[in-house]
Protein backbone atom coordinates (compact mmCIF):
# COMPACT_ATOMS: atom_id res chain seq x y z
CA UNK A 1 0.00 0.00 0.00
CA UNK A 2 1.38 3.44 -0.86
CA UNK A 3 2.38 5.78 1.92
CA UNK A 4 -0.25 8.49 1.29
CA UNK A 5 -3.09 5.95 1.38
CA UNK A 6 -1.84 4.59 4.66
CA UNK A 7 -1.72 8.06 6.24
CA UNK A 8 -5.31 8.82 5.09
CA UNK A 9 -6.53 5.45 6.34
CA UNK A 10 -4.88 6.07 9.70
CA UNK A 11 -6.58 9.48 9.93
CA UNK A 12 -3.38 11.50 9.93
CA UNK A 13 -4.56 15.11 9.53
CA UNK A 14 -1.14 16.43 8.56
CA UNK A 15 -1.20 14.58 5.29
CA UNK A 16 -4.68 15.55 4.14
CA UNK A 17 -4.34 19.25 5.07
CA UNK A 18 -7.73 19.27 6.82
CA UNK A 19 -8.55 18.42 10.41
CA UNK A 20 -11.37 15.97 10.74
CA UNK A 21 -13.89 16.65 13.52
CA UNK A 22 -14.44 13.48 15.51
CA UNK A 23 -18.02 12.20 15.49
CA UNK A 24 -17.98 11.68 19.26
CA UNK A 25 -17.32 15.38 19.81
CA UNK A 26 -20.21 16.31 17.52
CA UNK A 27 -22.60 14.02 19.39
CA UNK A 28 -21.46 15.30 22.80
CA UNK A 29 -21.67 18.91 21.60
CA UNK A 30 -25.20 18.47 20.31
CA UNK A 31 -26.28 16.88 23.62
CA UNK A 32 -24.76 19.74 25.59
CA UNK A 33 -26.55 22.29 23.39
CA UNK A 34 -29.84 20.45 23.83
CA UNK A 35 -29.48 20.45 27.62
CA UNK A 36 -28.50 24.11 27.71
CA UNK A 37 -31.34 25.03 25.36
CA UNK A 38 -33.85 23.16 27.51
CA UNK A 39 -32.51 24.85 30.62
CA UNK A 40 -32.80 28.24 28.93
CA UNK A 41 -36.42 27.57 28.03
CA UNK A 42 -37.10 26.43 31.60
CA UNK A 43 -35.58 29.61 33.07
CA UNK A 44 -37.24 31.87 30.49
CA UNK A 45 -40.66 30.45 31.30
CA UNK A 46 -40.15 31.30 34.96
CA UNK A 47 -39.30 27.79 36.04
CA UNK A 48 -42.78 26.52 35.41
CA UNK A 49 -43.45 23.46 33.37
CA UNK A 50 -46.05 23.52 30.62
CA UNK A 51 -46.92 26.23 28.17
CA UNK A 52 -47.02 29.95 28.84
CA UNK A 53 -50.80 29.82 28.80
CA UNK A 54 -50.88 27.34 31.69
CA UNK A 55 -52.17 29.99 34.10
CA UNK A 56 -54.89 31.01 31.66
CA UNK A 57 -55.93 27.37 31.22
CA UNK A 58 -56.05 26.93 35.00
CA UNK A 59 -58.34 29.95 35.35
CA UNK A 60 -60.61 28.59 32.60
CA UNK A 61 -60.82 25.25 34.37
CA UNK A 62 -61.77 26.94 37.63
CA UNK A 63 -64.28 29.13 35.79
CA UNK A 64 -62.82 32.55 36.70
CA UNK A 65 -63.47 35.38 34.25
CA UNK A 66 -61.73 38.77 34.01
CA UNK A 67 -63.96 41.77 33.32
CA UNK A 68 -62.16 45.03 32.43
CA UNK A 69 -63.51 48.41 33.51
CA UNK A 70 -63.05 51.74 31.76
CA UNK A 71 -60.36 53.97 33.34
CA UNK A 72 -61.28 56.08 36.37
CA UNK A 73 -59.97 59.65 36.45
CA UNK A 74 -61.03 61.57 39.55
CA UNK A 75 -60.14 63.92 42.36
CA UNK A 76 -58.90 62.47 45.61
CA UNK A 77 -59.86 63.88 49.01
CA UNK A 78 -56.58 65.86 49.07
CA UNK A 79 -57.04 69.23 47.33
CA UNK A 80 -55.41 69.31 43.90
CA UNK A 81 -54.62 65.58 43.84
CA UNK A 82 -55.84 63.27 41.08
CA UNK A 83 -55.95 59.54 40.44
CA UNK A 84 -56.10 57.66 37.17
CA UNK A 85 -56.83 54.00 37.73
CA UNK A 86 -57.81 51.11 35.50
CA UNK A 87 -58.87 47.81 36.97
CA UNK A 88 -60.23 44.40 36.12
CA UNK A 89 -62.62 42.34 38.20
CA UNK A 90 -62.05 38.62 38.53
CA UNK A 91 -65.45 36.96 38.64
CA UNK A 92 -66.00 33.50 40.07
CA UNK A 93 -67.80 32.28 36.94
CA UNK A 94 -68.93 33.27 33.45
CA UNK A 95 -72.39 34.06 34.85
CA UNK A 96 -70.70 36.33 37.42
CA UNK A 97 -68.84 38.09 34.61
CA UNK A 98 -72.15 38.74 32.85
CA UNK A 99 -73.62 40.10 36.09
CA UNK A 100 -70.66 42.48 36.42
CA UNK A 101 -71.13 43.66 32.82
CA UNK A 102 -74.83 44.30 33.43
CA UNK A 103 -74.09 46.37 36.55
CA UNK A 104 -71.09 48.41 35.37
CA UNK A 105 -72.74 51.82 35.95
CA UNK A 106 -73.58 50.93 39.57
CA UNK A 107 -70.10 49.48 40.11
CA UNK A 108 -68.44 52.59 38.67
CA UNK A 109 -70.53 54.80 40.95
CA UNK A 110 -69.60 52.77 44.05
CA UNK A 111 -65.89 52.87 43.13
CA UNK A 112 -65.93 56.61 42.37
CA UNK A 113 -67.63 57.29 45.70
CA UNK A 114 -65.02 55.18 47.49
CA UNK A 115 -62.03 56.70 45.70
CA UNK A 116 -63.26 60.27 46.19
CA UNK A 117 -62.90 59.81 49.94
CA UNK A 118 -59.33 58.43 49.76
CA UNK A 119 -56.18 60.47 50.42
CA UNK A 120 -52.81 60.12 48.71
CA UNK A 121 -51.21 58.96 51.97
CA UNK A 122 -53.92 56.34 52.41
CA UNK A 123 -53.35 54.63 49.06
CA UNK A 124 -49.70 55.40 48.32
CA UNK A 125 -48.26 52.37 50.15
CA UNK A 126 -48.60 48.73 49.16
CA UNK A 127 -50.74 48.11 52.25
CA UNK A 128 -52.97 51.02 51.26
CA UNK A 129 -53.46 49.54 47.79
CA UNK A 130 -54.28 46.12 49.26
CA UNK A 131 -56.84 47.72 51.59
CA UNK A 132 -58.29 49.60 48.61
CA UNK A 133 -58.63 46.33 46.69
CA UNK A 134 -60.44 44.75 49.64
CA UNK A 135 -62.78 47.75 49.90
CA UNK A 136 -63.54 47.62 46.16
CA UNK A 137 -64.29 43.87 46.34
CA UNK A 138 -66.57 44.43 49.34
CA UNK A 139 -68.47 47.28 47.67
CA UNK A 140 -68.73 45.46 44.33
CA UNK A 141 -70.20 42.36 45.96
CA UNK A 142 -72.66 44.57 47.89
CA UNK A 143 -73.79 46.18 44.62
CA UNK A 144 -74.13 42.79 42.92
CA UNK A 145 -75.99 41.27 45.86
CA UNK A 146 -73.83 38.15 46.03
CA UNK A 147 -70.13 37.24 46.25
CA UNK A 148 -69.33 37.33 42.54
CA UNK A 149 -66.08 39.36 42.61
CA UNK A 150 -63.17 37.20 43.71
CA UNK A 151 -60.32 39.66 43.14
CA UNK A 152 -59.48 43.06 41.67
CA UNK A 153 -56.41 43.74 39.54
CA UNK A 154 -55.07 47.26 39.07
CA UNK A 155 -53.77 47.52 35.52
CA UNK A 156 -53.04 51.25 35.77
CA UNK A 157 -52.56 53.36 38.90
CA UNK A 158 -51.25 56.92 38.56
CA UNK A 159 -51.53 59.70 41.16
CA UNK A 160 -50.73 63.34 40.67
Amino acid sequence: MPEDLESEAAGDPSESGKKKFPIKMAVIGSKVLAVLGGGGVYLFSGGKSGSASGAAKKKEEVGAVLVPMEPFILNLADPGRFLKMTLQFEATSAAGGQLINLNKPELRDAIITLLGSETVDGIMSADGKMQLKDDIILRANQVLGKPVVKNVYFTEFVMQ
